[in-house]
């Protein structure tokens, strides 16, 4: 009897030792689809928020006055300088933190777990010309609703989102939303735009309205806050002057590049053989487009 019993203790005993180790691979798989899961949400948060931005600036005529801020509050809180309307409400739905902690938890549930993401920090930058970065910091606590085994540590979620998915900030504001063009990477390079007198890759470059990177110029996130200074991570494009005139834009005798046309900088431009007598470049783009 004696025998039979610890017989009987040990195959319990390894059952539950299986069981346990089933439930946490289980839960480990799941940690695992969670954090993919959140990356995937964030990026569609970024992307709303953004596309907010730009839908707010075209009903306001306004820059956005803070993105870091505004990205926070709109993330955190819902709103967008301190206020929302319908239309927004409605896109701003499921992407903010409170949504998303909700849908992750109602996700989790179903395999009998329970998320707690408390203290977040939310950030918006860019480490290169043509991706914006979003970076959320959180603590984190994974847990088994019967107490068997919980994760907790704070948490670093990214995700990029490519710039080519929205239109230029700054000819949604400086041509009233006439024009409004997404942005194109050119593919060109500064060696290719002029051969000898050949000038057609340069004329195709400005025509189809492409943009190159360039420190001189503001980055992405600069053009929303109408930030014309120069950014590391800075894009540029040449302002095609007679598509403005066939816009009824009333047009102006400068520089194309347009960083310097649409702001309050006027440097001398001298104009080149093959391009149409508008397009004027400074000493200090010549180089950048091969002139």
């Amino acid at each position: 009897m004696s025998l039979l019993l610890i017989s009987v203790s040990i195959y319990s005993l390894a059952q539950d030792r299986e069981n346990v180790g089933n439930r946490i691979e289980t839960m480990n798989n799941y940690v695992f689809s969670f954090e993919k899961d959140l990356t995937r949400k964030l990026y569609i948060s970024g992307f709303r928020i953004i596309f907010l931005y730009e839908k707010r600036m075209l009903e306001t005529g306004n820059y956005i006055v803070d993105v870091d801020a505004t990205f926070s509050e709109a993330f955190l809180n819902g709103t967008i300088e301190g206020v929302v309307n319908n239309d927004e409400l409605l896109l701003l739905e499921g992407v903010t933190f409170s949504n998303i902690s909700r849908d992750l938890n109602n996700d989790a549930a179903k395999v009998n777990i329970k998320i707690n993401l408390t203290n977040p920090v939310i950030l918006i930058s860019q480490e290169d010309p043509w991706n914006i970065k979003i970076d959320l910091t959180v603590d984190l606590l994974i847990e088994d609703i019967g107490g068997l085994a919980y994760w907790n540590r704070t948490a670093n979620f990214e995700a990029y989102i490519p710039i080519t998915n929205f239109e230029d900030p700054l000819y949604l504001i400086e041509t009233n939303g006439f024009i409004a063009h997404k942005i194109n990477i050119t593919p060109y390079n500064s060696t290719e735009f002029v051969d000898g007198s050949d000038v057609t890759k340069l004329t195709d470059h400005l025509n189809n309205f492409y943009y190159i990177d360039n420190t001189d110029a503001p980055s992405f996130l600069k053009r929303l806050e109408g930030d014309f200074s120069s950014d590391p991570n800075g894009i540029e494009s040449l302002v095609n002057i007679q598509a403005l005139s066939s816009a009824g834009i009333g047009v102006v005798d400068k520089v194309i590049v347009d960083h310097i046309y649409f702001s309050s900088a006027n440097p001398s431009g001298s104009t080149y053989s093959g391009m149409p007598s508008w397009f004027k470049l400074d000493s200090g783009h010549e180089g950048t487009y091969g002139l």
